[in-house]
């Protein structure tokens, strides 16, 4: 019972901190690419994808808001060996730059799926920047540029590479 009230205590002390919670839908187009130390010994040309998810954008004023994520991303290079597929959680600070432009940047952490004893390592840390454009009440579009900051290959692989992605897409906000 005290567990109950507690949560609920939190909840209700989140939700009147926040002033203003909206949740929505993204997803679009990715162009991916590893970016190598080294000239690669294979073909290193970018993939074409999708990736969709999930977020709640938490209002703290009217110029700012915390927006975290999760979303599935379909990255790497075009190779299959170098096909890195995430579950992704960008937890992004936005700014608000005019009426209907959004600046945002943080950080985000990724956990590869699909496959397992490739010589990839199955977590990846990066930084995200991005731009956003309402269109209306709910719908908007938005461009985001992600670099990675940790190597894609296991540690006891010779090629070093990290990760770089563009996302073009569109979101609702319900």
């Amino acid at each position: 019972m005290k567990k109950i009230l507690l949560t609920i205590l939190l909840g209700v002390s989140f939700y009147g901190f926040s002033q203003d919670v909206k949740f929505g839908v993204r997803g679009g187009y990715n162009i991916s690419n590893l970016d190598f130390k080294e000239k690669p010994t294979m073909e290193n040309k970018h993939r074409n994808s999708f990736y969709i998810g999930f977020f709640s954008d938490i209002n703290f004023s009217k110029g700012f808001s915390l927006v975290p994520e999760l979303q599935f991303s379909a990255e790497g290079a075009k190779e299959e060996a170098l096909n890195l597929d995430y579950i992704q959680m960008p937890v992004i600070l936005k700014f608000r730059l005019a009426e209907k432009f959004r600046f945002g940047v943080g950080p985000q952490v990724g956990l590869k799926v699909h496959k397992e004893g490739d010589m990839m390592k199955n977590f990846a840390y990066s930084g995200v920047a991005g731009l956003e454009y309402k269109i209306n009440y709910g719908l908007f579009a938005d461009v985001r540029y992600t670099y990675g900051f940790s190597n894609v290959f296991d540690d006891n692989v010779n090629p070093e590479a990290i990760n770089t992605n563009i996302q073009i897409g569109v979101g609702y906000k319900f």
